[in-house]
């Protein structure tokens, strides 16, 4: 019984900081790191405490933005069917408790990376501000434009990785975050076809529920061919690295272009949405592999 209970707590735990996107922004903070180490020929060993601490600390932090998210959301989430279950609806914790569990995770993160240094607080920083404050309490609730504000917080995560080691103010961090920045884009944009009718009753202006499918399809596109060019920029990664992410480009553009005769638009969204769930982890991946090779 003990156990079982546990095991609750833990599930709730989990949906509170949102794991699934807590872990996808992680990886980019390693991918960061072990490109740097790779790119400036330093010795892990010199930096395998510093790069712990990173790690740890730039969870805490992203953990604490999401708490908070949920925290201030809870009126959005008890109106979306896919967030009806979180523990902030349900009433397993208290919305003083979350604020008080995100203001302290936020907190412990900002003083492990005072370990690291300055230039990695920076990030993780504009990351947590932009999140909490620019997307939740500003532009949520008010602007189409909240996906691409939303999108800089995710974005500075591979900086986060780099300044461990050096300076991210280089042209294979920024390119990578430049990366990330424009894939959230169709990424969200998919979910938000996908989930359409649940952000129109949650009052939440995402540009589907705004402007329709057609405008959001056509916005999809652009941002898809956006990212063709960048592993160009970057081509001291390797053949391997061009020549793979290009192929993913090609087949996210042919399958973004789909769209615009399937009568199935949920249908489409949903293979947009796996499709880019895909990518993101074939390509930093294959970032790592080529930093470490």
């Amino acid at each position: 019984m003990q156990r079982k209970k546990q095991s609750h707590i833990l599930d709730d735990m989990k949906q509170l900081m949102k794991w699934n996107v807590l872990i996808a922004n992680v990886l980019p903070v390693m991918t960061g790191f072990v490109l740097a180490i790779a790119s400036t020929n330093a010795a892990f060993q010199d930096y395998w405490l510093q790069f712990l601490l990173a790690c740890i600390g730039a969870a805490l932090v992203m953990a604490g933005a999401l708490i908070i998210n949920n925290w201030y959301d809870t009126d959005i989430d008890s109106k979306m069917e896919r967030t009806k279950k979180r523990p902030t609806v349900t009433g397993k914790f208290t919305k003083r408790q979350v604020f008080i569990t995100g203001l302290g995770a936020t907190v412990s993160g900002f003083i492990l990376l005072l370990v690291v240094n300055l230039e990695v607080i920076f990030y993780a920083f504009i990351g947590w501000f932009t999140y909490v404050v620019l997307y939740t309490m500003w532009s949520k609730r008010k602007y189409t434009i909240n996906t691409l504000i939303g999108s800089i917080s995710g974005a500075v995560t591979p900086m986060i990785g780099w300044a461990v080691v050096n300076s991210a103010i280089h042209i294979v961090p920024l390119t990578v975050s430049l990366l990330l920045f424009i894939w959230q884009v169709p990424h969200t944009f998919a979910i938000a076809i996908k989930r359409r009718e649940e952000y129109r009753a949650a009052g939440v202006p995402m540009l589907p529920v705004v402007y329709g499918f057609d405008i959001t399809r056509r916005q999809m596109l652009v941002y898809i061919i956006c990212l063709f060019p960048l592993p160009f920029l970057i081509a001291q990664l390797g053949t391997l690295f061009v020549v793979i992410s290009t192929i993913l480009h090609v087949g996210w553009i042919v399958l973004a272009l789909a769209g615009f005769w399937m009568k199935n638009q949920r249908k489409w969204a949903q293979w947009n949405f796996l499709y880019s769930v895909n990518y993101l982890v074939i390509v930093f991946m294959l970032l790592i592999f080529v930093g470490m090779v």
